[in-house]
Parts: C-alpha cells; sequence; structure tokens
C-alpha cells in the first residue's frame, strides 16, 4: 500500500486536551479510558522521547479494549496484534528510518481497518501519517511527571476528548 497524500488538517478540525500524568499508573488509567471510545479504524499517534510512557499508553490502552495478552513494546517485531473488544495494532516504529521501510514491510495495512491501529514513534511516518488520527505526545522522562497533549486532528476523533471531560 502506497504512503497516503499529504493532507494537511484544517485549523478549524483541530482540538486538543492537555493532561498531566504524575506516575505510570495515571498514564494507564487515562489510556484505558480513552479506549473505551474506540472504534473501528482508528489511528493513534504516539509520540515522545525515549522512557516518556508510550508502552505504558499502549499497555493502559490495551486493558479498556480488554486485551488479557501481556503488551510489550514490539521494537524487536516491529508490530504486535492483540484480541479484545476490537482489535489492537500495536506497532513500533523506533528502528525504521521512515514511511517507506513500514510501508514496504506491511506494517500498515487494510486489516487494521477493523480495528484500533496504536504507533509507538509514529512521527516517523512523516507526511504518511493519516489526518484522521489521535495525536498523543508525552513529554517528560525518568521519575517527573508528564504532560500528555492530546490533539484529535479531525471531528471523528474528538471523542477522545470528550472521554475524559
Amino acid at each position: 500500500m502506497p504512503p497516503a497524500p499529504l493532507v494537511r488538517a484544517d485549523p478549524a478540525t483541530v482540538a486538543d486536551r492537555i493532561v498531566v500524568s504524575t506516575d505510570p499508573d495515571a498514564t494507564r488509567s487515562l489510556a484505558e479510558a480513552l479506549a473505551r471510545v474506540a472504534a473501528p479504524g482508528d489511528f493513534l499517534a504516539l509520540i515522545g522521547d525515549l522512557g516518556a510512557g508510550k508502552t505504558q499508553f499502549a499497555k493502559g490502552f490495551g486493558a479498556g479494549l480488554g486485551v488479557r495478552a501481556t503488551i510489550n513494546s514490539p521494537s524487536f517485531v516491529l508490530m504486535a496484534e492483540y484480541a479484545g473488544r476490537l482489535p489492537l495494532f500495536h506497532l513500533d516504529l523506533y528502528r525504521l528510518a521512515d514511511a517507506t521501510d513500514a510501508f514496504a514491510g506491511g506494517l500498515i495495512d487494510e486489516r487494521q481497518a477493523a480495528g484500533v491501529t496504536l504507533i509507538e514513534w509514529a512521527e516517523r511516518l512523516g507526511p504518511a501519517l493519516p489526518i484522521r488520527r489521535l495525536e498523543v505526545r508525552i513529554d517528560g522522562t525518568g521519575d517527573e511527571p508528564r504532560t500528555i497533549t492530546l490533539r484529535a486532528f479531525d471531528p471523528s476523533h474528538r471523542r477522545y476528548l470528550e472521554a475524559i471531560g
């Protein structure tokens, strides 16, 4: 599947919510609450430094979908698929240079329309990053609290912002 054409977000449709997470449990709880409103075809782009908590977010999101398997970072396998209320496609692009590697490796495909695609290091997709997405930017590392910015790039993903009040 070739990369989607670059489509710029209409600033009028972009909405943000900022949450402070004091620890990994709070990050997982936030993600679990968000997963309750997940719908087939949703795309979550996780962005943050090494150790920011992207995998903790993925663990919480999986729990919110009813995934019973242990969710780990798929850095070495690049993608893991989990069964839950919706299938969860958990990708980690840390080892990839750009979108070309992701598409050539078959990491993005039509099966994901039936579930939720959650991608760590999503910025590596560059212009191929889907416009219809929830961006989860996690700032902070170590023992410090995290600032999590949730950005819905289209109206269909605003339900995530509404899910946390």
